[in-house]
């Protein structure tokens, strides 16, 4: 197995994020641990399905769920997928696999009556950390932005003359997003307050951590949770229920699909679309409500 070298070619060529890299790495380890158990010293780019699916039978038996095996045969996929491209083996042994099947995950995104109570009972004399946090939902609300797109922010990318900031996307794809005007203005206040308190930080991301480093995954993910707890009982707390609350609100005010599409960042009208369940359900009451044959006579 060369691990190298694929994941050079996760990294170099496909452009995958480095924790989606060592995911697939890790998959691939576990794999190839329990291929040698039973399969000797055959080669990975030898072994036949069935060495798979037993292993698929024992992710399931071990508690883990479809989703989560699903996952795992997708690294599994890339792969073969690889070794394929490089000539070393001629068919995949997983051309003919199928997905398990998964219910449909259904994400509540949050209300407006909720996004405007914890956006507007804010504490302004917080300080920096208050002031960042502030941020991190404003913008992870208003621009639909995902979090590894927030963390990657830095000062030169806000044109704030402009109203607008730039973000580097899956793929290194970069694409500008417009800010609401009053976003913009606490923007101004907040780079004033992140100059005050770290004078002489050298880091060049608008985001810092308590001790003026990058900000991290897991301090998104505590600041999400801890402000949203705050307005709500919803068990899924999230940068990306933040990004599928903008698209779903949006839509709800009639925004057009391709629009939202673009300021999400999504390469097809697909990947959108699994937004539209909820605008869907708005759309619904307004029709039974406003309808002329739904009045009552």
């Amino acid at each position: 197995m060369s691990a190298e070298a694929f994941r050079k070619y996760l990294t170099l060529e496909k452009q995958y994020a480095s924790h989606t890299v060592r995911a697939y790495l890790t998959d691939l380890e576990e794999f190839s641990e329990f291929a040698c158990a039973g399969a000797g010293d055959m080669k990975l780019e030898e072994l036949p399905y069935p060495i798979i699916r037993n292993w698929i039978i024992h992710l399931m038996e071990s508690g883990l769920g479809n989703r989560s095996v699903n996952r795992k045969i997708a690294s599994l996929k890339a792969y073969y997928k690889f070794q394929l491209r490089e000539g070393r083996i001629e068919a995949s042994p997983l051309a003919g696999h199928k997905p398990l099947k998964t219910p449909r995950r259904v994400e509540v995104p949050f209300s407006e009556s909720e996004m405007r109570g914890l956006l507007e009972d804010w504490d302004p004399e917080g300080g920096y950390e208050a002031m960042r946090d502030k941020m991190v939902v404003e913008l992870l609300y208003t621009t639909g932005m995902r979090r590894a797109e927030l963390i990657g922010l830095k000062l030169s990318d806000l044109d704030l003359a402009e109203g607008v900031l730039r973000v580097t996307g899956k793929r290194d794809k970069e694409r500008i997003l417009p800010l609401l005007p009053g976003v913009g203005r606490e923007l101004e206040a907040y780079i004033r307050l992140r100059e005050t308190e770290f004078p002489e930080a050298e880091e060049p991301y608008l985001f810092l951590s308590p001790r003026g480093n990058k900000m991290y995954e897991n301090l998104v993910y505590r600041i999400i949770n801890k402000y949203l707890s705050k307005v709500s009982a919803k068990s899924k707390k999230s940068p990306h229920i933040l990004r599928h609350t903008f698209a779903t609100h949006l839509l709800n005010q009639g925004a057009d699909m391709n629009s939202v599409k673009e300021l999400l960042g999504h390469t097809s009208l697909a990947s959108t679309q699994v937004y539209t369940h909820n605008s869907i359900a708005e759309l619904k009451r307004i029709h039974g409500t406003s309808h002329p044959r739904n009045k009552k006579k």
